[in-house]
């Protein structure tokens, strides 16, 4: 009887343990226009968000979802006076169509419709390393529409974000190795100028945009439209081989 008690207390906390220790993981999901109540009888701007959410651990798993719902709806503000701040994905989307009928009414002439494409991808998952590519293109109204690409890195056993210094061992000795990734890919010699080619580098120095990206193989970098040159030239990106970096890096 004995020994039975001690199996089933051993099988208890194997099972208590390995629920405590879920793993976590990432689902798709998505979101239009058409799961708005408003939008049921009337036409309404064009939303089209496809992201992912976290699952397993409901704490680390809080803190991941909760960073990426708060880039979904900051990228449907369309100004820093909305009438109120949205807390969910549909009541975001909600202000972006009322946004775009109070447009409309007050601009009957308005040319094109406003739309919102919003996604989030996993691109790298490692045990020490999340990283989610995120994408946003507003349009509402004018020649043309903005987009941007940021990249949310992830330390999958807190669930807080890992920033660039986190994982750069030597800043200043990465910036100069990224430096010349840069110039052979777009054809600047060591000797001239970052900015000669066109580029508007502030203080004509070479540095690193705010996020940066993972995937197996490759460090991503994207220059978004006007952070150094202009909306014409379209996003920049340098990818590096993972290979390379790997001696300025913490991680992955």
């Amino acid at each position: 009887m004995k020994n039975k008690v001690i199996i089933l207390f051993l099988f208890s906390f194997i099972a208590i343990s390995c629920d405590q220790e879920k793993s976590l993981e990432i689902a798709p999901k998505s979101f239009t226009e058409g799961d708005l109540n408003l939008c049921k009888d009337r036409k309404c701007p064009e939303i089209t968000i496809n992201y992912v959410e976290a699952f397993g651990n409901n704490e680390i798993a809080g803190r991941i979802n909760k960073k990426l719902n708060d880039f979904i709806i900051n990228s449907l503000m369309i100004s820093e006076n909305s009438p109120e701040a949205a807390q969910t994905i549909e009541e975001a989307s909600n202000n972006f169509a009322n946004s775009y009928f109070e447009d409309q009414s007050r601009f009957p002439d308005m040319a094109g419709d406003y739309f919102a494409e919003v996604s989030i991808t996993e691109i790298y998952n490692s045990p020490e390393l999340i990283c989610f590519e995120m994408r946003q293109y507003l349009y509402t109204g004018g020649a043309h529409g903005y987009g941007t690409t940021s990249f949310l890195n992830i330390d999958p056993e807190t669930g807080y974000e890992v920033s660039t210094d986190d994982v750069i061992i030597d800043k200043k000795k990465f910036i100069a190795f990224a430096e010349s990734k840069f110039r052979s890919q777009q054809n600047i010699d060591k000797d001239q100028s970052i900015n000669e080619v066109g580029f508007w580098f502030e203080d004509d120095t070479f540095y690193l945009p705010e996020t940066v990206g993972f995937t197996s193989d490759s460090i991503i970098f994207v220059y978004n439209q006007y952070d150094i040159a202009s909306y014409a030239d379209g996003p920049i990106e340098l990818k590096i081989p993972l290979k390379d970096a790997k001696p300025f890096l913490n991680k992955p």
